[in-house]
């Protein structure tokens, strides 16, 4: 039997249409790849990918990397999301390059 909850009860516990969906992500940067080189395709990263689709990376690394990344606001990241993701890491100096399928972010 489904549950009846308020609109503030389904906000509270991020269900229903308040479900944020994210995904992880890992790669590691060829041996190659310098300090700086790490810099600027992070950098690269985050100004080509993450802030025009209005998502948030939270993670880090030195050589190898690991994050989350979800919406900037209340919402669900989409597979054009993680498509766009894999694309900017396709033909960079990395590899081991996972991205998770979604999963709630709350509830996961």
């Amino acid at each position: 039997m489904a549950q009846k909850r308020s609109r503030r009860l389904r906000k509270k516990l991020r269900v229903d249409e308040f479900q944020e969906l994210g995904f992880e992500i890992n790669w590691t940067f060829d041996e190659s790849v310098s300090e700086q080189d790490i810099d600027n395709l992070v950098d690269q990263f985050l100004i080509e990918v993450i802030e025009p689709r209005d998502l948030g990376f939270h993670g880090g690394g030195h050589k190898q990397w690991e994050g989350i990344i979800a919406t900037q606001t209340i919402g669900k990241c989409t597979e054009e999301d993680t498509a766009a993701v894999n694309a900017f890491w396709k033909d960079k100096p990395v590899s081991d390059l996972e991205v998770s399928e979604l999963f709630d972010i709350w509830w996961g």
